[in-house]
């Protein structure tokens, strides 16, 4: 059983997986608690599932970017796990796996996420061999930064307000735009990209793991 848990942002979500099926899953907006909210969290959902810690034999993270401060949380949490469990961890770009919820096309995508101050962390990726691959580091923007670099027909998905995504439904010959249901980042996703990298070997190490912050273009030491 393998425990996801994403805290990038506001919205914050956990997942138990054992390779073939979602066991639990739970997605919630926080008003800035997740320190309170996530143990508590986390406990309700094993409870619910019939799993015990002793079951997991896999923790997964969302690593950003987003919020400095929930980043961490979430990533402590897991850490902590690992340690306490003798558990393995992956690590894994938020933005790759909400680009891995969205159904390949031969368009390039634009997947997105709140970075604070008017701001947007964005991801460009493209099909390569009927799976989205990522085109180089995220960026930071507007979202009329966005609009302004959409240039040909693109797909947009993950968390936009009312308002950006007014400004993006301006641009109807080249903006794509994804709902807000198949925006909403869903920590299940996380967990199956989580998976296929732990069943590879490919597991990090909890020392030196550490969270991507875009305001400084690098990530935070641990």
């Amino acid at each position: 059983m393998l425990l996801a848990v994403d805290t990038s942002t506001l919205w914050v979500g956990l997942a138990l997986y054992d390779g073939t099926q979602v066991v639990g899953e739970e997605i919630w907006q926080t008003h800035h608690h997740h320190t309170v909210e996530l143990a508590p969290a986390l406990n309700n959902i094993l409870a619910r599932s019939g799993i015990t810690a002793r079951d997991l034999r896999a923790l997964a993270v969302a690593l950003g970017p987003g919020s400095f401060t929930s980043l961490r949380i979430g990533l402590g949490l897991i850490k902590g796990m690992a340690y306490a469990l003798h558990l393995p961890m992956v690590g894994v770009p938020t933005l790759d796996f909400l680009a891995s919820s969205r159904p390949v096309r031969d368009l390039p995508m634009a997947a997105v996420l709140q970075a604070g101050r008017g701001r947007l962390a964005v991801g460009w990726y493209h099909n390569q061999a009927g799976a989205w691959a990522a085109d180089g580091d995220a960026t930071v923007m507007t979202v009329e930064e966005l609009a302004q670099s959409v240039r040909e027909p693109t797909l947009i998905c993950g968390e936009l307000s009312a308002v950006e995504r007014q400004t993006l439904s301006r641009k109807r010959k080249n903006v794509i735009l994804a709902s807000p249901a198949q925006s909403l980042r869903r920590p299940s996703y996380l967990a199956e990209v989580a998976w296929r990298r732990w069943q590879a070997g490919r597991v990090d190490d909890p020392l030196s793991l550490a969270p991507i912050y875009l305001h400084i273009a690098d990530p935070i030491p641990a």
